[in-house]
């Protein structure tokens, strides 16, 4: 991971910019990209020619110690946790199973139905919920501010065109939309430094992101060999091949234990405001 840092003069400037780049409220509907008309209705499958992967994400070991979130500059969000406060979200383990893992077909995809309504992204007691999001390239993502104050949504993508909006006060929605496949987009708020979010964006509807107990399934994939590909924040990617049988299910699992971290994460350019130091840096992997 590479950093560049500025001083706190520029940290204030590119604040303030960021209420610029999102147009008064934030409340546009424009998308990322001109993509015409709304995401359409997905087509009917035919059960009969397709089959589900399931599987899990485990991990085995002892679980990395979470950094705990300050977040005692703003009452209103520290009031929605419990008593030991809110701690970071890059690794959740609950009974060796690996939340938040982005599950994808990689290789193998042969045309796709269109996307199937909205996906949405939320500020909810400053953080994003979910944590990591999928999306089929051209869907909506419809973005919203459950926090009755100011947020900013940074999206810093290296493919797709980017974007940098503000939702100064809660009810306020924008909608964007990614047109490229791109795995991963990094998400931030640059008025507080610990919220992130990531969009995994592909060209097809064959995803998904593992729960808390590090489960996932996919449903409706055309039958066929395919790669499946599982990325994580903190533990990089794993692929594993996969044949699905119409009807059937699929099976495969992904597993991480703590000496994976560090490893090399697939991700666009992100832009950080850390408060500790008022510094702000770019983020990129090597």
């Amino acid at each position: 991971m590479r950093s560049h840092f500025w001083n706190r003069s520029a940290a204030l400037l590119a604040v303030a910019a960021m209420a610029a780049c999102g147009g008064g409220d934030g409340g546009s509907s424009e998308a990322a990209d001109d993509a015409g008309e709304a995401t359409p209705a997905a087509a009917a499958v035919d059960p009969s020619t397709v089959g589900t992967i399931s599987g899990m994400a485990n991990f085995g070991g002892m679980v990395p110690t979470m950094e705990a979130i300050d977040m005692s500059a703003e009452a209103e969000c520290a009031a929605g946790y419990g008593a030991d406060g809110p701690m970071a979200q890059s690794v959740l383990v609950s009974e060796g199973g690996l939340a938040n893992v982005f599950v994808y077909l990689s290789e193998g995809v042969s045309g796709a139905p269109a996307a199937s309504g909205a996906a949405t992204l939320d500020q909810v007691n400053c953080r994003y919920t979910p944590h990591v999001l999928g999306v089929q390239s051209g869907q909506d993502i419809e973005i919203s501010n459950s926090d009755n104050l100011l947020h900013n949504i940074n999206a810093t993508p290296t493919e797709n065109r980017g974007f940098n909006i503000s939702q100064p006060r809660a009810g306020i929605t924008s909608t964007q939309r990614f047109q490229v496949a791109e795995v991963m987009v990094p998400v931030r708020c640059d008025v507080h430094g610990w919220m992130q979010a990531y969009i995994g964006v592909v060209d097809h509807p064959y995803f998904a992101v593992t729960g808390a107990d590090g489960s996932y399934s996919i449903a409706n994939v055309p039958a066929g060999d395919y790669t499946l590909t599982a990325w994580h924040e903190e533990f990089g990617t794993q692929t594993a091949n996969v044949t699905v049988t119409a009807g059937e299910m699929a099976v495969a699992t992904f597993d991480y234990n703590a000496e994976m971290m560090g490893a090399e994460v697939p991700m666009g350019d992100a832009l950080v405001l850390e408060h500790g130091t008022n510094r702000i840096r770019v983020e990129r992997t090597q």
